[in-house]
């Protein structure tokens, strides 16, 4: 059984940082591309980040481009988002998934096959 656990989420002020890590369980993800989500409330599910394993490519939503940093430690089997220069904005539940591809990044949701539970990222102003 394939199991995502995201941790690292918490309240934090503006300007602030968060490193979010999102650890596999159930099978090794080291062709996958991985990326992040965040759902705000009464918005749908976005787009953050995500990170290829062939050759750590990355992609990211120009919302959080210059300040957020993905990475993967494969040895680990696990996912990062580096979080800096937090805004208000950046208040959502986040949530690492993996993709369907190894050869993509996919900004869709709807291609990516495995989900964690979500953390909760707050930044007061």
């Amino acid at each position: 059984q394939v199991q995502l656990v995201e941790s690292g989420g918490g309240l934090v002020q503006a300007g602030g940082s968060l490193q979010l890590s999102c650890a596999a369980s159930g099978r090794t993800f080291n062709s996958n591309a991985m990326g992040w989500f965040r759902q705000a409330p009464g918005k749908e599910r976005e787009f953050v980040a995500g990170i290829l394993t062939t050759d750590r490519s990355t992609r990211y939503a120009d919302s959080v481009r210059g300040r957020f940093t993905i990475s993967r430690d494969n040895a680990k089997n696990t996912l990062y988002l580096q979080m800096n220069s937090l805004k208000p904005e950046d208040t959502a539940v986040y949530y690492c998934a993996v993709d369907r591809s190894v050869y993509r990044i996919s900004s869709s949701q709807y291609n990516y096959e495995y989900w964690g539970q979500g953390t909760q990222v707050t930044v007061s102003a």
